[in-house]
């Protein structure tokens, strides 16, 4: 909801020039460089904004830049200048911008161009790195900073105290299935000063609600796929669409919009199967895994959506269509070791092996999500 400015002196303004009675809300102000330390987190779904809101402000600092030295006396500390902003983004996301220069901060309909402040990193100690080597620059714009580990909270709130620098998160706070991202963007929220959440139009063509959730989906065969509750974390995409089923694509969702079939399953049924094997008896997880890979109406996935999904009052048939993506037993597995650690490294060598998995697309996704190849 936008905020309403009660200042009368505005409203007194605004009458001279013949406006009637009115609402006023806040203007869209440019950056202010003048504040120091501060930690700002601008969330919202994919398609928010989020990245033009960082490039609008890499404009307004060109524009600052012009101004007397005068008013650098107002913008550095430490011998950093608030004025000069520099752009950190993952390294994993660089495959992202291929057809973009080296040196772009790219968005939806647009980029700009950087030059030698823009720089991509793997973790807080290469970010540490780059903010030492750039010593002048005061505002730093960390792009999705959830991808990185938690240690980076720790250095982004030291370099902020020490030398009164100012960080940018532009951020999902939400993952697609409506969760805190992870641990590091918990942390991140932690340690905030200041929020701008920003919202995007639900991209259901039957909707023009506010929207605050990124929807993960596949096209397989022109049909909309949900994702799987236990689909990978992190997939880096979504910047154009695609009919690969192994590449997900990504829209804003209001919440009545927004499918997410699997969370009961994954629960209910399949961390138990992961659990079962981390106590010894691997089959049933096995057999689960096989199943789902070479005859799904026989497992147990499929015989938990058809009830939730079809044989009840009121039937939702495109969550089943999120069976019909690929790799879905690769995913079971990923899920059981990356992210609750039920299953060994060697059990996962092993069931992949197995059930002849994708190893191409295993070991793509754990490198994403900051685990090592199997």
């Amino acid at each position: 909801m936008a905020v309403i400015e009660r200042d009368d002196q505005t409203k007194s303004f605004l009458k001279s020039l013949g406006f009637p009675d009115l609402n006023i809300h806040h203007s869209v102000n440019h950056y202010d460089f003048t504040k120091s330390g501060r930690r700002i987190l601008v969330i919202g779904p994919m398609g928010s904004g989020k990245t033009e809101f960082s490039a609008r402000i890499y404009r307004d600092s060109q524009i600052a830049l012009k101004k007397s030295e005068k008013l650098r006396e107002l913008t550095t500390n430490a011998g950093a200048d608030r004025r000069i902003v520099f752009y950190i983004r993952s390294k994993i996301d660089k495959k992202r911008f291929k057809d973009y220069p080296e040196d772009a901060l790219a968005y939806r309909g647009g980029y700009v161009r950087l030059g030698k402040n823009i720089a991509g990193i793997a973790d807080s100690f290469e970010l540490e790195k780059v903010m030492e080597t750039n010593r002048d620059a005061g505002t730093w714009v960390i792009d999705e900073a959830g991808f990185f580990d938690e240690r980076i909270v720790y250095v982004i709130l030291q370099y902020s105290q020490k030398y009164n620098y100012n960080f940018i998160f532009p951020m999902l706070i939400l993952n697609f299935r409506k969760d805190i991202f992870n641990r590091t963007s918990r942390l991140l929220m932690e340690i905030a000063t200041d929020v701008f959440p920003l919202t995007a139009y639900c991209e259901h063509p039957d909707c023009i609600v506010d929207s605050y959730y990124t929807y993960r989906y596949y096209i397989v065969d022109g049909v909309e796929c949900p994702a799987l509750y236990f689909d990978p974390l992190i997939i880096v995409g979504g910047d154009k669409i695609t009919a690969d089923p192994k590449i997900p694509n990504y829209s804003t969702r209001c919440d009545g919009h927004h499918n997410l079939p699997g969370k009961e399953y994954t629960f209910l049924i399949l961390k138990s199967l992961g659990e079962m094997a981390f106590n010894g008896n691997i089959k049933p997880i096995l057999k689960e895994l096989k199943n789902i890979k070479y005859d799904i109406e026989r497992s147990e996935i499929y015989g938990h959506f058809e009830n939730r999904f079809i044989k009840t009052d009121d039937p939702l048939p495109v969550m089943m269509n999120a069976l019909k993506t690929a790799c879905i037993a690769e995913k079971a597995l990923l899920y059981l070791f990356s992210e609750e650690n039920v299953l060994s490294l060697e059990q996962m060598r092993y069931l992949a092996k197995e059930i002849d998995g994708d190893m191409d697309y295993i070991n793509e996704r754990l490198v994403e999500n900051r685990r090592i190849k199997i």
